[in-house]
């Protein structure tokens, strides 16, 4: 499950797991660096892929298109995007073009059978799961590519799964997940 908002969080399930690894940082692919020299992440490093491909990624590229001084919040680029306003439908697409290397990369290390996409990007998805698929499938290896699916709850997804995360914790229920 990769989530999409002020960032690029990731949820890895294996054989019905959730993957957590020794320090409880498995999964940390927003800090991978996807462009050398790229923007200043809060990490440290630059170009992180949710530097890249995150909602705050979407509408610093609105801002830096010159159409305003202030960035838009995302369900405003989405709004702005669907009034044909050119701009914001731009600052989408290299968000969903980031979005696609990100994900490519989770393809081809982990082999995962589905990817399922969940946040506010998923309002977009007849727009912009196309786009987000084709640089997927931009140089495919070997093998299946995952299914890449959008989660049809945007929001409440995020919210069940923190649940689940805090019941499996302090209360070992892990058939929650």
């Amino acid at each position: 499950m990769v989530t999409v908002s002020e960032g690029i969080g990731i949820g890895l399930f294996m054989n019905g797991q959730l993957v957590r690894g020794p320090d409880g940082m498995a999964g940390e692919f927003g800090h991978t660096t996807l462009e050398v020299g790229g923007p200043l992440c809060g990490c440290g490093n630059r170009g992180c892929w949710e530097m890249l491909a995150s909602n705050r990624a979407a509408a610093r590229y609105y801002s830096r298109s010159g159409e305003t001084s202030n960035d838009p919040s995302y369900l405003e680029l989405l709004a702005l995007a669907e009034q044909g306003d050119v701009k914001a439908a731009k600052a989408l697409d290299t968000q969903a073009l980031f979005l696609g290397r990100g994900l490519r990369m989770l393809a081809t290390g982990l082999a995962p059978a589905a990817i399922v996409i969940v946040g506010e990007i998923t309002r977009a998805w007849n727009r912009l799961g196309p786009a987000i698929e084709k640089e997927v499938t931009a140089y495919p290896l070997p093998g299946r590519m995952p299914r890449i699916q959008p989660a049809h709850d945007g929001e409440t997804a995020r919210l069940r799964g923190t649940v689940a995360l805090v019941l499996q914790k302090h209360f070992a229920a892990s058939s929650f997940l």
